[in-house]
Protein backbone atom coordinates (compact mmCIF):
# COMPACT_ATOMS: atom_id res chain seq x y z
CA UNK A 1 0.00 0.00 0.00
CA UNK A 2 1.00 3.92 -0.17
CA UNK A 3 3.63 4.41 2.35
CA UNK A 4 2.39 7.13 5.20
CA UNK A 5 6.27 9.26 4.21
CA UNK A 6 4.06 10.27 1.18
CA UNK A 7 1.83 12.34 3.83
CA UNK A 8 5.02 13.27 6.17
CA UNK A 9 7.22 14.64 3.02
CA UNK A 10 4.71 16.38 1.53
CA UNK A 11 5.71 19.81 0.98
CA UNK A 12 2.13 21.35 -0.64
CA UNK A 13 -0.96 19.87 1.17
CA UNK A 14 -3.50 18.12 -1.39
CA UNK A 15 -5.89 20.95 0.25
CA UNK A 16 -3.95 23.71 0.28
CA UNK A 17 -6.44 27.19 -0.78
CA UNK A 18 -3.53 28.78 -2.62
CA UNK A 19 -4.42 25.86 -5.18
CA UNK A 20 -7.28 24.77 -7.53
CA UNK A 21 -6.64 21.01 -8.41
CA UNK A 22 -8.48 18.03 -9.28
CA UNK A 23 -8.46 15.03 -11.56
CA UNK A 24 -9.14 15.60 -15.10
CA UNK A 25 -8.68 13.68 -18.66
CA UNK A 26 -7.70 14.26 -21.54
CA UNK A 27 -7.34 12.47 -25.58
CA UNK A 28 -4.56 10.24 -25.76
CA UNK A 29 -3.45 7.71 -27.78
CA UNK A 30 -4.83 5.20 -26.04
CA UNK A 31 -8.08 6.75 -25.16
CA UNK A 32 -8.72 9.38 -22.42
CA UNK A 33 -5.30 9.44 -20.07
CA UNK A 34 -5.89 10.58 -16.70
CA UNK A 35 -4.26 13.22 -15.44
CA UNK A 36 -4.17 15.19 -11.83
CA UNK A 37 -4.04 18.84 -12.66
CA UNK A 38 -2.87 21.66 -9.86
CA UNK A 39 -3.02 25.81 -10.58
CA UNK A 40 -2.74 28.60 -8.50
CA UNK A 41 -6.68 29.79 -7.67
CA UNK A 42 -8.04 31.88 -9.53
CA UNK A 43 -5.51 32.41 -12.42
CA UNK A 44 -5.81 33.30 -15.79
CA UNK A 45 -3.78 32.12 -18.71
CA UNK A 46 -0.38 30.40 -17.57
CA UNK A 47 2.51 28.59 -19.08
CA UNK A 48 2.02 25.25 -18.53
CA UNK A 49 4.16 21.86 -17.06
CA UNK A 50 3.72 18.25 -17.73
CA UNK A 51 5.30 16.52 -14.43
CA UNK A 52 6.09 12.70 -15.57
CA UNK A 53 6.45 10.36 -12.69
CA UNK A 54 8.70 7.21 -11.82
CA UNK A 55 7.97 3.56 -12.70
CA UNK A 56 5.89 3.56 -10.06
CA UNK A 57 3.24 5.72 -11.13
CA UNK A 58 0.96 8.65 -10.24
CA UNK A 59 1.95 8.47 -6.87
CA UNK A 60 0.88 11.22 -4.27
CA UNK A 61 4.70 12.42 -4.16
CA UNK A 62 4.54 13.57 -7.48
CA UNK A 63 1.02 14.65 -7.45
CA UNK A 64 2.98 16.99 -4.55
CA UNK A 65 5.53 17.93 -6.82
CA UNK A 66 2.86 19.36 -9.15
CA UNK A 67 1.68 21.09 -6.57
CA UNK A 68 4.80 22.85 -6.11
CA UNK A 69 5.50 23.65 -9.53
CA UNK A 70 1.73 25.33 -9.36
CA UNK A 71 2.57 27.50 -6.66
CA UNK A 72 5.41 28.68 -8.78
CA UNK A 73 2.90 30.12 -11.64
CA UNK A 74 1.97 27.42 -13.79
CA UNK A 75 -0.96 25.04 -14.87
CA UNK A 76 0.71 21.96 -13.76
CA UNK A 77 -0.72 18.64 -14.76
CA UNK A 78 0.87 14.92 -13.88
CA UNK A 79 -0.48 12.17 -16.46
CA UNK A 80 -1.32 8.36 -15.09
CA UNK A 81 1.15 6.26 -17.74
CA UNK A 82 -0.59 3.65 -15.98
CA UNK A 83 -4.08 4.90 -17.48
CA UNK A 84 -4.72 2.17 -20.18
CA UNK A 85 -4.32 -0.01 -17.62
CA UNK A 86 -6.90 0.69 -15.40
CA UNK A 87 -5.06 3.59 -13.43
CA UNK A 88 -2.09 3.55 -10.89
CA UNK A 89 -2.82 1.01 -8.33
CA UNK A 90 -2.01 1.27 -4.46
CA UNK A 91 0.60 -1.15 -4.28
CA UNK A 92 3.92 0.37 -5.39
CA UNK A 93 4.73 -2.95 -6.14
CA UNK A 94 2.00 -4.10 -8.52
CA UNK A 95 2.45 -0.43 -10.12
CA UNK A 96 6.15 -1.10 -10.95
CA UNK A 97 4.83 -4.44 -12.79
CA UNK A 98 2.39 -2.77 -14.67
CA UNK A 99 4.77 -0.04 -15.83
CA UNK A 100 6.63 -3.13 -17.91
CA UNK A 101 3.25 -3.91 -19.56
CA UNK A 102 3.05 -0.27 -21.08
CA UNK A 103 3.31 -0.42 -25.05
CA UNK A 104 5.97 1.96 -24.80
CA UNK A 105 5.31 3.85 -28.02
CA UNK A 106 2.15 4.45 -27.45
CA UNK A 107 2.79 5.97 -24.31
CA UNK A 108 5.30 8.12 -25.51
CA UNK A 109 2.40 9.75 -27.63
CA UNK A 110 0.56 9.78 -24.24
CA UNK A 111 2.83 12.26 -23.53
CA UNK A 112 2.84 13.59 -26.76
CA UNK A 113 -1.00 14.69 -26.53
CA UNK A 114 -0.63 15.74 -23.24
CA UNK A 115 1.46 18.55 -24.89
CA UNK A 116 -0.81 19.10 -27.98
CA UNK A 117 -3.61 19.28 -24.96
CA UNK A 118 -1.92 22.23 -23.01
CA UNK A 119 -0.62 23.83 -25.95
CA UNK A 120 -4.47 24.87 -27.14
CA UNK A 121 -5.93 24.92 -24.02
CA UNK A 122 -7.75 28.41 -23.45
CA UNK A 123 -6.32 28.43 -19.84
CA UNK A 124 -2.61 28.68 -20.98
CA UNK A 125 -0.51 31.03 -23.01
CA UNK A 126 0.41 28.05 -25.52
CA UNK A 127 3.75 27.67 -23.63
CA UNK A 128 4.14 24.06 -22.46
CA UNK A 129 7.32 22.25 -20.44
CA UNK A 130 7.64 19.05 -19.13
CA UNK A 131 9.87 17.76 -16.54
CA UNK A 132 10.42 14.04 -15.20
CA UNK A 133 12.35 11.87 -12.87
CA UNK A 134 13.79 8.33 -13.28
CA UNK A 135 11.47 6.04 -15.73
CA UNK A 136 9.65 9.67 -16.18
CA UNK A 137 13.09 11.16 -17.30
CA UNK A 138 13.54 9.09 -19.77
CA UNK A 139 9.98 9.66 -21.13
CA UNK A 140 10.61 13.51 -20.96
CA UNK A 141 13.53 12.67 -23.29
CA UNK A 142 11.09 11.09 -25.68
CA UNK A 143 8.78 13.70 -25.28
CA UNK A 144 11.26 16.13 -26.48
CA UNK A 145 12.32 13.89 -29.07
CA UNK A 146 8.71 13.14 -30.43
CA UNK A 147 6.91 16.56 -29.74
CA UNK A 148 8.61 19.31 -31.33
CA UNK A 149 6.41 21.93 -30.27
CA UNK A 150 7.52 21.34 -26.80
CA UNK A 151 9.31 24.67 -25.62
CA UNK A 152 11.27 23.16 -22.34
CA UNK A 153 12.06 19.68 -20.93
CA UNK A 154 13.64 19.21 -17.73
CA UNK A 155 14.89 15.12 -17.31
CA UNK A 156 15.93 13.88 -13.85
CA UNK A 157 17.82 10.94 -14.61
CA UNK A 158 16.21 8.48 -17.31
CA UNK A 159 18.22 6.55 -20.02
CA UNK A 160 18.83 8.80 -23.15
CA UNK A 161 17.16 8.61 -26.55
CA UNK A 162 19.54 7.25 -29.79
CA UNK A 163 21.58 9.46 -31.01
CA UNK A 164 19.94 9.23 -34.26
CA UNK A 165 16.35 10.88 -32.57
CA UNK A 166 17.69 13.82 -30.90
CA UNK A 167 18.23 16.52 -34.10
CA UNK A 168 14.52 15.98 -33.54
CA UNK A 169 14.69 17.53 -30.24
CA UNK A 170 13.39 21.50 -30.53
CA UNK A 171 12.78 22.01 -26.81
CA UNK A 172 15.40 23.69 -25.09
CA UNK A 173 16.89 21.07 -21.97
CA UNK A 174 17.87 21.62 -18.76
CA UNK A 175 19.19 17.95 -17.69
CA UNK A 176 20.11 16.73 -14.22
CA UNK A 177 22.42 13.47 -13.62
CA UNK A 178 23.40 11.68 -10.56
CA UNK A 179 26.85 11.40 -9.75
CA UNK A 180 26.12 7.45 -8.28
CA UNK A 181 24.06 6.77 -10.65
CA UNK A 182 26.73 4.73 -12.99
CA UNK A 183 24.56 2.65 -15.75
CA UNK A 184 22.70 5.89 -16.72
CA UNK A 185 25.80 8.25 -16.69
CA UNK A 186 27.62 5.63 -19.45
CA UNK A 187 25.45 6.61 -21.84
CA UNK A 188 25.88 10.78 -21.15
CA UNK A 189 29.03 11.34 -23.32
CA UNK A 190 27.08 9.70 -26.62
CA UNK A 191 23.90 11.84 -25.60
CA UNK A 192 26.06 14.78 -25.00
CA UNK A 193 28.05 14.40 -28.04
CA UNK A 194 24.83 14.05 -29.83
CA UNK A 195 23.05 17.12 -28.38
CA UNK A 196 26.11 19.55 -30.01
CA UNK A 197 25.98 18.30 -33.16
CA UNK A 198 22.58 18.97 -33.45
CA UNK A 199 23.04 22.40 -32.00
CA UNK A 200 20.69 21.62 -28.99
CA UNK A 201 19.95 24.15 -26.73
CA UNK A 202 20.75 22.47 -23.11
CA UNK A 203 22.22 22.62 -19.97
CA UNK A 204 23.52 19.44 -18.59
CA UNK A 205 24.47 19.16 -14.43
CA UNK A 206 26.49 16.49 -12.72
CA UNK A 207 24.98 16.44 -8.91
CA UNK A 208 28.18 14.46 -7.29
CA UNK A 209 27.19 11.94 -4.02
CA UNK A 210 23.66 11.91 -4.91
CA UNK A 211 22.29 8.97 -5.72
CA UNK A 212 19.49 8.00 -8.58
CA UNK A 213 16.01 9.79 -7.55
CA UNK A 214 17.98 12.04 -5.44
CA UNK A 215 14.89 14.58 -5.75
CA UNK A 216 12.48 11.91 -4.10
CA UNK A 217 12.36 13.45 -0.68
CA UNK A 218 9.76 10.33 0.24
CA UNK A 219 12.56 8.05 -0.13
CA UNK A 220 14.92 8.69 2.56
CA UNK A 221 17.59 6.23 1.58
CA UNK A 222 18.00 7.89 -1.61
CA UNK A 223 16.91 11.38 -1.21
CA UNK A 224 19.82 13.71 -0.98
CA UNK A 225 18.61 17.42 0.29
CA UNK A 226 21.30 19.55 -1.22
CA UNK A 227 21.33 18.67 -4.53
CA UNK A 228 17.23 18.40 -4.46
CA UNK A 229 17.15 21.77 -3.64
CA UNK A 230 19.65 23.18 -6.24
CA UNK A 231 17.99 21.00 -8.76
CA UNK A 232 14.92 22.28 -8.28
CA UNK A 233 15.97 25.98 -8.07
CA UNK A 234 17.46 25.61 -11.42
CA UNK A 235 14.47 23.63 -12.75
CA UNK A 236 11.92 26.85 -11.68
CA UNK A 237 14.78 29.53 -12.76
CA UNK A 238 15.20 27.45 -16.28
CA UNK A 239 11.22 27.64 -16.75
CA UNK A 240 10.61 31.04 -16.07
CA UNK A 241 13.05 31.77 -18.62
CA UNK A 242 11.83 29.03 -21.37
CA UNK A 243 8.27 29.67 -20.78
CA UNK A 244 7.88 33.09 -20.17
Amino acid sequence: MIDEKYAMSQMVSADDDRLDTEYIQYPGETGEVRAYSARPKGAGELAAVIVIHENRGLQPHIEDVARRVALEGYAAMAPDALSPLGGTPKDMDEARSKIRELDRNATVKNFVAAVKYLKTNPQTTGKAGCMGFCWGGSMTKQTAVHAPDLDAAVPFYGSQPEPEDVPKIKADMLIHYAGLYERINAGIPEFKAALDKAGVDYKMYMYEGAQHAFFNDSNPDRYHEEAAKLAWKRTIAFFKEKLA
